[in-house]
């Protein structure tokens, strides 16, 4: 029996040891979880959402716990990036885990910005793009809705960078590999998908939303079924990494991702009812190799047999 699975994995130009990565927005700047796991042992972190200026996000009440998830209207309030560059990415360079920056913009102009200043930043191994941001612009339509405004982010942002390019997909378009196939046209180098799905809760009682912004993203187990079938049918299209989010709590619902086609994962809503969920994946993905005497975890990325 294989005692020492290898679960390393490249996205890009990093290689990860191994696959579970923490999902933008549900893990903080990584400090605020270092009392709790050893941020060692993680694939990478993924930060909050940076965007060019502070951003104090919407109005309270903007987290709702709905069946077997949650909506959150957070607004993608964070520090900016100059202060998370001189505040919070210090800490996170003491550890081994490659740290990702998640950015967003209401203009390209800001993309190709922030990716300008992060290429000039030691310690920030690789960039995910957020392009379900709206385009002020253009209505406030979002970027990632449409194949041609996705490209043009994307190639925006890898004009400015020779770092690892990672776009985060929208799931709320009509065919999710038109978005994918432009993005990797323009030059990005591994998609993560999905992000959260637009939802809504209202109170009876009040006849009023339960979210001060009315609607929101939903994430949780709730959405798993469909971030599955989305990372399925990308990884079919496309010749990058793909990284699925959506919905993983447990080592057997990543193991799903990687049959599926998926090369890593993302932890996200978990981490707030488990904190240790990562690690906890981690552990029973090596568990599930060693245990069918499976050597690599790339011997089960896209192995899904759909054959009768």
């Amino acid at each position: 029996m294989n005692e020492k699975p290898d679960l390393k994995t490249d996205i890009g130009k990093i290689t990860l040891k191994n696959p579970i990565i923490t999902a933008s927005g549900t893990f903080g700047y990584g400090e605020e979880f270092s009392s709790l796991i050893d941020l060692n042992r993680l694939g990478a972190i993924i930060v909050k959402g940076l965007s060019l200026e502070p951003a104090k996000g919407n109005k309270p009440p903007r987290i709702v716990e709905t069946p077997c998830g949650m909506l959150n209207a957070i607004g993608l309030e964070n520090v900016g990036i100059d202060a998370f560059i001189s505040q919070k990415l210090p800490f996170l360079k003491t550890f081994s885990a490659p740290v990702i920056v998640n950015i967003y913009g209401k203009s390209i102009d800001e993309y190709a910005r922030l990716a300008e200043i992060v290429e000039k930043t030691e310690g920030i191994a690789a960039l995910e793009v957020n392009i379900s941001c709206p385009n002020v612009k253009e209505g406030g339509i979002a970027f990632g809705v449409k194949a041609e405004s996705a490209y043009r982010v994307t190639k925006a942002v890898r004009e400015e960078t020779a770092k690892t390019l990672i776009v985060k997909l929208s799931p709320n378009v009509t065919d999710i590999t038109e978005i994918a196939e432009s993005a990797v046209e323009a030059g990005a180098d591994s998609l993560s998908l999905i992000n959260t799905i637009t939802g809504m809760a209202i109170d009876i009682n009040t006849r009023k939303p339960k979210l001060a912004n009315v609607t929101g993203g939903l994430s949780g187990p709730a959405i798993k079924p469909v971030a599955l079938r989305m990372v399925w049918q990308v990884a079919q299209k496309v010749k990058v990494p793909v990284i699925g989010v959506g919905g993983i709590f447990t080592a057997g619902d990543a193991l799903e991702f990687f049959i599926a086609g998926a090369t890593a994962v993302q932890i996200g809503t978990a981490n707030f009812v488990n904190p240790r969920a990562t690690i906890d994946v981690i552990e029973g993905v090596k568990k599930y190799l060693k245990e069918r005497n499976i050597s690599s975890l790339s011997e089960i990325i896209g192995t899904l047999d759909i054959k009768n």
